[in-house]
């Protein structure tokens, strides 16, 4: 057989080249293919850490939907403020009824609790009566065992509380009762005025120069008795106070 081609046959021709790429287009895509190839095998990696770890893997797929609607700008409302007036002679008071209390000295001293004899809780009496003297009191000799002034013997128990006052000075109940002594005691008080408080409590008025009450008067607080004096065992002008509860005579500081 002719290595010529038979007459009539046209000779085959040669596939055509494939057309050069343009900027780069097959580098760049072989690089992207190289990319994700190894992007996909890290993830895969690390998906396969996780699941053996028992972590759980959240992909978050960023979304480019757009928004529907516009958002609307705020705007600001600018509100007139409502015009106060009043009369400028007005008093004005911020004192809430409600909430407001005066201290009753009375009322509490009504309820002081005795527990047995003159035993009371503790701070239950503070305050309960009133200074029986309408100037500053001034303590002189107080409550308890002490040195006699008079005879000058060790141990005697002075039964109530000294406060240095003038002959003549006023003397007033320490709250309000019936009085239930006025008179001369003879163991030593001189002119004695004793007032019954109710619930147990008396106080007494003691070496008085004069007697304002009888027996049976009934008395408020800071009402007159008498007057201070030095009457009776005394070495000076002063009142001796005191303060009973159920029949046992008590510190009187501890009550005014």
């Amino acid at each position: 057989m002719s290595k010529h081609a038979a007459p009539g046959r046209r000779r085959a021709s040669a596939p055509a080249p494939a057309p050069r790429p343009r900027n780069g287009q097959t580098s760049g895509r072989r690089r992207a293919e190289t990319k994700n190839h190894t992007l996909g095998d890290t993830a895969q990696k690390v998906a396969i850490t996780a699941a053996t770890s028992g972590l759980i893997l959240t992909v978050a797929i960023p979304t480019t939907a757009a928004v529907s609607e516009p958002v609307q700008e705020l705007q600001s409302v600018a509100v007139e403020a409502p015009v106060v007036s009043a009369d400028p002679e007005a008093t004005v008071s911020f004192e809430r009824a409600a909430l407001s209390s005066k201290f009753d000295p009375e009322a509490k001293l009504r309820h002081v609790v005795v527990a047995s004899g003159s035993e009371v809780s503790a701070g239950a009496a503070k305050g309960t009566l009133a200074k029986p003297l309408a100037a500053d009191l001034v303590e002189t000799s107080g409550f308890g065992y002490r040195v006699s002034p008079i005879t000058g013997t060790a141990g005697e128990m002075h039964r109530g509380q000294d406060f240095s006052a003038a002959c003549g000075t006023d003397v007033t109940a320490a709250a309000s009762g019936t009085v239930t002594f006025s008179g001369w005691h003879a163991y030593g008080g001189g002119n004695r005025v004793v007032v019954d408080h109710g619930n147990g409590v008396e106080t007494t008025y003691n070496h008085m120069s004069s007697l304002a009450v009888a027996v049976g008067a009934t008395v408020e607080r800071g009402d007159l008795v008498g007057a201070s004096g030095t009457t009776g065992a005394s070495t000076g002008c002063h009142l001796h106070f005191e303060v009973m509860v159920n029949g046992e005579v008590v510190d009187p500081l501890g009550w005014l």
